[in-house]
């Protein structure tokens, strides 16, 4: 039932005590792995990086999760659509991938359905060119017109999102109705720091959970009317939604489910102090 130590910790051929493992249980587990064609328990490959996060607002500093993915041979793919390349530079910060929703913020408009991948490894964009062409998952030509007309004005669409969404942060952090306000533009996010590091400015792209719980926060998303209550993000007008029960509903009961009592609100480019006072009097009326 146990096994003699040659040193305190080090273990002869890996075995400590009989419940923990044995020579002969692991023949068995190895034989029964090879009948079912089990593949062994694979170094990490890629490690994906969502930052600022959706929808809690979390920020991951991409440096060092660079640095360690690099230490053990593992790639980093960032996706950056919440921030884009106007506000965060992955590549500069260690990254191997980058990919964008460019239905979002890239095009602006709400007009456009797409996805990119852009990468800094010839032979890798070679493989993922590859598997493109096989599965012919590509955008039309009209739908790259689009996309490319919006990244015209990307640089300046992105500072009004942000000037607009740091000050709706600031502006209802203090109302009665909210537990808590996510943005990194605020001192109080735990990853304002990182986020200042890392990012020129914090994006559009703002969370809050209602003290009165989820009924108060699907009441919030009908009772405003700058922010249309709908999905997606990233273009021009305020959008509001209770992810919950919306875009997040297929995570629900594991690690990534979200708060019920949480509301995302994408910050549009329409005037600030109207943006202010919508959402106020929305929260003023539950």
């Amino acid at each position: 039932t146990t096994f003699r130590q040659e040193f305190p910790g080090e273990l002869l051929a890996g075995f400590e005590y009989g419940r923990c493992a044995n020579p002969t249980r692991s023949a068995l587990q190895e034989n029964l792995a090879a009948l079912e064609a089990v593949l062994s328990s694979k170094p990490t490959r890629v490690v994906r990086v969502e930052t600022p996060s959706n929808p809690v607002m979390g920020i991951v500093d991409i440096s060092d999760v660079s640095e360690i993915a690099h230490r053990h041979g593992a790639l980093v793919l960032v996706d950056n659509t919440f921030a884009t390349p106007a506000l965060q530079r992955p590549f500069e910060l260690g990254a191997d991938a980058i990919v964008h929703s460019t239905t979002k913020y890239l095009s602006g408009h709400s007009d456009v359905l797409g996805g990119a991948v852009v990468l800094n490894d010839a032979e890798l964009a070679s493989s993922v060119y590859n598997i493109q062409n096989w599965l012919g998952a590509v955008s039309s030509p009209f739908d790259c017109y689009l996309t490319l007309r919006g990244i015209k004005t990307l640089g300046v669409r992105m500072e009004r999102h942000s000037r607009n969404a740091l000050a709706l942060a600031h502006a209802v952090s203090a109302h009665p109705a909210i537990e808590n306000v996510f943005y990194p533009g605020l001192e109080s996010h735990p990853g304002h720091e990182v986020a200042a590091r890392q990012m020129s400015a914090f994006g559009g792209m703002l969370s809050l959970t209602l003290a009165n719980g989820p009924e108060a926060a699907k009441l919030l998303t009908t009772r405003t009317h700058i922010f249309t209550l709908a999905p997606s993000l990233g273009g021009v007008e305020s959008l509001i939604e209770w992810p919950s029960g919306m875009t997040h509903t297929s995570v629900e009961g594991t690690a990534l489910a979200v708060p019920h009592n949480l509301v995302r609100i994408a910050v549009g480019i329409e005037t600030e102090k109207d943006l202010i006072d919508d959402l106020t009097q929305a929260l003023d009326s539950l």
